[in-house]
């Protein structure tokens, strides 16, 4: 890894620039840094030296010296014929930074292997991915959120599926229903054989990925370039439970989606109507189904039309007395639907 600059942060990662050196070891007395003080000296996050405090992204806390040595010593065996040097001078400076120790009161850093630890950052996202994978020797559950899987997604996560699948590691995903028009996800099943089993439901919950019930990954951020690790066995326990139980709700992927009973109402229309019930916007059913607002917008219009609906206050009736909304024959509208959706296209 190298840092930002190497004009400015001329070292490698078996030590660090003077800049550097005042700032982790201020990092390693107080327990935490404000984030502003690490602008100067981009290495120390370059070298996973700081990372995000989980109870504020505002501060900066220190990777234990023992974790960064293991880290770094992992490495530089590897390459021992050329990094016997590096080795070392890396001993001598993490047992000087250990040595070093923090004011009574301070928060610890977290240690290698602690209960959160965030991830900042798609590199280091994907080490510690690779880590668990190669830890992993039973069992992967994952799922899998919004709609047709890309090919680049599928591709990303695919040398660490072989790997599991050439250790005997079962798995189970959880995708939503959309994902079963996917050729990617088809072509990705078929490779994998019997080691990955597949359900669909009509919608799941945020990204999640657990390795042998004993480490989590889920997003910490909108746009995924932060993770938070779990270790905490109650958390772990916690996010099993919810996957065992969409699981068992959850339609096999080879198995057809039950008809909704309805003449010329599809299973994905009935889950709209069902939402539209409850009161959410387009915008809303198309993220948790995994379509575009286009294509949801394109189900409603069908839906008003099979029904006999000419308004949108009127398909909240409909719904209601067909039952979509979970109450079959109730013939109440739903309470959302007597406002049109802002941004909706009218319904005749």
């Amino acid at each position: 890894m190298a840092g930002h600059g190497a004009e400015e942060h001329p070292h490698g990662a078996d030590r660090l620039c003077a800049a550097g050196d005042r700032v982790y070891s201020r990092a390693v007395r107080r327990g935490r840094v404000p984030r502003t003080d690490a602008e100067a000296v981009p290495c120390l996050l370059d070298l996973a030296l700081l990372h995000p405090d989980p109870d504020d992204m505002d501060w900066l806390v220190p990777t234990s010296p023992q974790e960064v040595m293991t880290r770094l010593l992992r490495g530089v065996y590897d390459e021992v014929s050329e990094s016997q040097r590096k080795v070392g001078s890396a001993v001598a400076a993490f047992e000087w930074y250990a040595g070093l120790g923090r004011p009574p009161g301070a928060p610890s850093a977290p240690a290698e292997g602690s209960a959160i630890r965030v991830l900042d950052g798609l590199s280091r996202i994907q080490a510690a991915m690779d880590e668990a994978t190669e830890a992993c020797t039973t069992e992967v559950l994952t799922v899998q959120p919004g709609g047709i899987r890309r090919e680049a997604e599928l591709t990303e996560g695919l040398h660490r599926a072989l790997a599991l699948r050439g250790r005997g590691v079962r798995m189970r995903d959880l995708y939503t229903h959309v994902a079963r028009h996917g050729q990617g996800l088809l072509n990705y099943l078929e490779l994998m054989g019997d080691t990955v089993e597949a359900r669909t439901l009509d919608e799941v919950i945020d990204r999640l990925i657990l390795f042998d019930r004993t480490v989590a990954f889920i997003p910490a951020n909108a746009d995924r370039t932060m993770a938070l690790e779990l270790r905490h066995p109650a958390l772990v326990e916690y996010l099993v439970t919810v996957f065992e139980r969409l699981w068992r709700l959850a339609i096999p992927l080879t198995a057809p989606l039950p008809d909704t009973g309805i003449e010329g109402i599809s299973h994905r229309e009935q889950s709209i109507a069902a939402l539209l019930a409850e009161g959410h916007q387009d915008a809303v059913i198309a993220e948790r189904l995994g379509i575009s607002v286009r294509t949801c917008r394109a189900h409603i219009a069908r839906l008003s039309e099979t029904l006999g609906a000419a308004s949108r206050t009127q398909l909240g009736v409909r719904i209601a007395q067909v039952g979509l909304d979970g109450h079959r024959g109730a013939g109440l509208p739903a309470r959302a639907l007597t406002a049109p959706d802002q941004g909706s296209p009218s319904v005749r």
